[in-house]
């Protein structure tokens, strides 16, 4: 069995809500240190509440080659050197 949590349903409440209002201008950690709680503490509070991502945090086959495509056209004179190298022209 889990030991109760030393702090109340509302701090946690208003925890988050004041990690929430600082709108990306400051981190857990700077939150949670006013709080005087652990930041880790603070990020699964509001994950908790968030839920998991909708997509599962997974990356797909499709978004990666997404993401790779410009940099697998940006190698192309590295590329070449090797095959002229590989074929004696070099």
């Amino acid at each position: 069995m889990a030991r109760p949590s030393k702090f109340s349903p509302e701090f946690r409440s208003d925890a988050i809500a004041l990690w929430r209002a600082s709108a990306g201008r400051r981190t857990y950690r700077d939150v949670a240190t006013d709080l005087n709680v652990n930041p880790e503490t603070l990020r699964v509070w509001v994950r908790d509440v968030d839920g998991p991502p909708a997509d599962g945090g997974k990356v797909t086959p499709g978004d990666a080659e997404a993401e790779l495509a410009p940099v697998a056209g940006g190698d192309r004179p590295a590329a070449e050197g090797r095959e002229r190298v590989a074929a004696g022209l070099a």
